[in-house]
């Protein structure tokens, strides 16, 4: 498709991201016969479809009982988007103009204009970049407690989460029940997660606090066993014999090409409206771990895609006929 044609057509719905959020609203949207366009963008890897490009198997992904591998459920839901009219373009988008209608959107080769956006463009899991980082991620490394911890591979092994916050304190009592003992390594003297979930970590009988510990690297025979360790006042190393390291250090919103564009928090997600996906731009709206910083789940993340579509969906009716 030329920029002349792109251009001559106002699109009902541009969605903006892929993944479970961006697919599901392209499969909403085009069941709707709203002949969605999405510009897929690419992960740091070069591949689109989300954080499940990078995963292995997934297990609690409603209607696999066996589970499924992360790619190929990318892949069977990319498939139903076009299936369901979904025109899909495997570019960034470099620029967008909210400021007036329509809406006009800019990637690499295309410039279109839509009367309604969708923005699924996700999260970045923080990493910390050790020396084999690439070589053990999903084969001991994590950054999901909640969507990795049940795996064979952690399963009666010692564990260990780096972080300091709530989210580390939960993911370590998550990993309780999989783990024969969690280490939470901590690069400071205390924690920044609330007294409440202190508490809870400090009492608990199978979680053990590292003070002044900061992972460098992992090691192991193709899977991890375990984390060389370094403390952060004397400089000292020693080995922490595990069977697996979760980060729970934070997420990055992928939202550098929405600022001054839209509200976002003050940690850079998208702020949606109440229960909607409804940003503070008419006609804009925002699905998936873009505007999630809770739950960061696949399903969740699909459900806010399907909400994105039929709320675009409704606000297109009343406004534009098509």
């Amino acid at each position: 498709m030329s920029d002349a044609i792109a251009q001559s057509v106002i699109r009902n719905v541009v969605i903006i991201g892929s993944g479970p959020a961006g697919y599901t609203a392209a499969i909403y949207a085009g069941r709707a016969n709203l002949s969605p366009m999405v510009f897929e963008g690419f992960q740091k890897r070069g591949i689109p479809g989300g954080q499940l490009m990078t995963t292995t198997e997934v297990e609690n992904f409603p209607g696999f009982p066996n589970g499924i591998m992360g790619p190929q459920l990318m892949m069977h839901m990319k498939e139903q988007a076009v299936n369901c009219g979904a025109e899909l373009i495997m570019e960034d988008v470099v620029a967008v103009d909210f400021s007036e209608r329509p809406f006009t959107i800019t990637s690499t080769s295309h410039s279109v204009q839509a009367h309604s956006v969708i923005i699924a463009t996700g999260a970045t899991a923080k990493r910390l970049h050790l020396p084999s980082e690439e070589q053990y991620w999903n084969r001991g490394i994590s950054a999901c407690a909640v969507c990795d911890g049940a795996a064979p591979i952690f399963r009666g092994v010692e564990l260990a989460v780096v972080g300091g916050g709530d989210t580390a304190v939960e993911e370590a009592v998550f990993l309780t029940k999989y783990g024969s003992k969690v280490h939470l390594l901590v690069r400071s003297d205390r924690l920044r997660a609330s007294k409440v979930m202190q508490q809870r970590i400090f009492n608990h009988p199978k979680i053990a606090v590292h003070w002044h510990s900061l992972p460098i690297d992992v090691y192991g025979e193709g899977i991890v066993q375990g984390v060389k360790i370094r403390d952060t006042i004397t400089n000292a190393e020693r080995d922490l014999a595990v069977g697996g390291l979760f980060y729970a250090i934070g997420h990055t919103p992928n939202t550098e090409l929405f600022a001054g564009q839209i509200e976002l928090d003050a940690t850079g997600y998208i702020v949606t409206k109440g229960k909607s996906t409804a940003t503070n731009i008419e006609g804009v709206y925002a699905c998936g771990d873009v505007q999630d910083h809770e739950y960061r789940q696949a399903v969740t993340a699909a459900g806010t895609g399907c909400m994105a579509a039929l709320e675009a969906e409704r606000w297109l009716s009343a406004k534009i006929p098509f």
